[in-house]
């Protein structure tokens, strides 16, 4: 009896951990969930960013399909203003093209600039730059691809690392809207 008693509270915690593991189902970030899991290819009509949460989110509608961390621009906060900034844009744009051979993993690129863009780097008397791009690691990364992960590192642009961009690669149409927030 003595024993029972002394190993109660550790016998309770155990049964309370193993019951909710039983009741809970496991979260995971979308991006864990396989593509070939879905049933159908979902129609993606918008890619929203949120540069302060560091994650790219694939919409259907008000849904959200797939979710990802992502590195941005060296210098992250606040809108890009000019070439060289090292800033990632905010606002709204459009995937307009794909390159499977640039200089990164799979690229598709974000119309920025746009006529506001524009302007305002000709105000600062600045280029405003325009190659922005969603893309994957380095090509040359090799066996340092694990040092990119969860820092901001680009130029500007968006990155994901490769597995995932090759989802967002087959989900996401050219023309597809996106949004990036603050």
């Amino acid at each position: 009896m003595y024993l029972i008693n002394i190993f109660r509270p550790t016998l309770v915690c155990l049964s309370f951990l193993i019951i909710a593991s039983v009741l809970m189902p496991r979260m995971a970030p979308a991006s864990e969930l396989e593509t070939l899991a879905m049933l159908e290819k979902p129609r993606i009509n918008q890619v929203l960013v949120r540069k302060q949460e560091r994650r790219l989110y694939l919409m259907a509608d008000e849904i959200v399909v797939r979710s990802y961390r992502v590195s941005l621009g060296d210098n992250p906060v606040g809108h890009k203003l000019y070439e060289g900034d090292k800033r990632t844009p905010e606002g709204s744009y459009t995937l307009d093209w794909r390159n499977s051979e640039s200089d990164f993993y799979k690229s598709i690129h974000i119309s920025y600039p746009n006529d506001t863009d524009r302007s305002q780097a000709e105000a600062w008397g600045q280029d405003p730059g325009g190659s922005i791009m969603i893309h994957g690691l380095p090509n040359e990364a090799g066996d340092l691809a694990f040092a990119y992960i969860g820092l901001d590192w680009t130029n500007g642009c968006i990155a994901v690392d490769n597995a995932e961009m090759d989802e967002i690669w087959q989900l996401v149409s050219d023309g597809t809207p996106i949004k990036i927030l603050p």
